[in-house]
């Protein structure tokens, strides 16, 4: 009897040592794995979207990104509000319902476009925590969503223009194109081998004291010319600040500034008594007067010049009278004659003057 007592004592501390290795074993598991404190509690709260795609239960929920809790159900609403198809619970820990404003709101997101999506609560401003069971507004998720559709876009034309980019090598390495002809044609090759040749003779003519471009570069005659024209500059220059010559003392004298402006002021003096009608100037360009008697001078002028042109007066007959012209043109060369015959006998004219007397 004894050693029966002693064999079930031994098999209930057996199996109790069994219980509590398994319970340790699972607390360990649960500490290891869990997100959340063995004995810490957590309350529900909800929250309403639009779409929940790629939300799945078990997903972290998140207060500006700081893990607080997990999403433990994801179901429709059975509500005709656009905004309220998709019915989230939420479960928070129990130290974090504080931190949480009842004007928070929340929103699907993701780490990057492939990444797992999870529900991140963006903090409001009131002072008063939500309550448990209590519900928080969603925000929209369709511009997630259209940023994730773009991003499809853009990759799509990525990858067509890696597709172009692959063909365009291809072409390259069948020796195709400008590109590819450089690459495996031999002739074009050369010839571009020959073209940097030449070019590398031309940089050694410059280089040296050959040829115009060389003598530019390289020979100091040139540098010395620009260098002493730059000093005969700076000397004038120089010159001119210190009042040297006609154009230093015109900067710098300033007598010859006095003279300038006494006769830039006489100037004007002239140019106001001629604007006045002052002086002879004046009187020519403002007084109607003498304009009336210039006006009149130049009447008869005229009225002389027409008449001389119609044959009137002596002038008149000398331009029009073609026979006192002639009588006129041979009493001139009679006139003429004589005073030839003086000069080559003039006792010839003495002595008829001697008879007379």
């Amino acid at each position: 009897m004894p050693v029966q007592k002693k064999a079930s004592w031994a098999r209930l501390k057996v199996g109790l040592l069994a219980i509590v290795a398994l319970a340790v074993l699972a607390v360990v598991i649960v500490l290891i794995t869990g997100d959340t404190p063995l004995f810490e509690g957590n309350t529900t709260i909800y929250t309403y979207m639009n779409d929940a795609t790629g939300l799945t239960e078990g997903a972290p929920a998140t207060l500006n990104g700081i893990t607080i809790g997990k999403v433990s159900a994801v179901e429709l609403s059975g509500m005709s509000d656009p905004q309220h198809i998709v019915k989230v619970t939420l479960e928070i820990e129990d130290r974090f319902m504080r931190a949480i404003p009842d004007d928070s709101k929340t929103e699907l997101t993701a780490p990057n476009l492939l990444g797992t999506k999870f529900v991140n609560i963006n903090k409001g401003a009131s002072s008063k925590p939500v309550k448990p069971n209590g519900t928080l507004p969603g925000l929209d998720t369709r511009g997630f969503e259209d940023v994730v559709k773009q991003s499809y876009g853009v990759l799509t034309s990525l990858q067509g223009v890696v597709d172009r980019a692959d063909r365009i090598v291809g072409l390259i390495e069948s020796g195709k194109g400008s590109i590819g002809k450089l690459l495996v044609d031999e002739e074009l090759y050369n010839r571009v081998l020959a073209i940097a040749n030449e070019t590398e003779k031309i940089l050694v003519t410059m280089n040296s004291n050959q040829g115009t471009l060389g003598k530019l570069i390289n020979d100091p005659t040139l540098y010395n010319d620009v260098h002493a024209s730059m000093s005969r500059v700076d000397s004038i220059l120089e010159g001119l600040q210190q009042g040297e010559g006609t154009a230093g003392k015109l900067l710098k004298d300033p007598t010859a500034y006095n003279d300038l402006q006494k006769s830039l002021a006489s100037l004007r003096q002239i140019m106001e008594d001629v604007n006045a009608g002052r002086g002879t100037a004046g009187k020519l360009l403002k007084s109607d007067e003498l304009a009336g008697q210039i006006s009149a001078t130049l009447n008869k002028i005229d009225g002389i010049v027409d008449r001389i042109n119609a044959g009137q007066g002596t002038i008149g007959q000398l331009l029009v009278n073609q026979q006192l012209y002639d009588n006129l043109n041979g009493a001139t060369a009679e006139m003429h004659g004589l005073m030839k015959d003086f000069r080559a006998n003039p006792k010839k004219f003495l002595r008829i003057k001697l008879g007379l007397f």
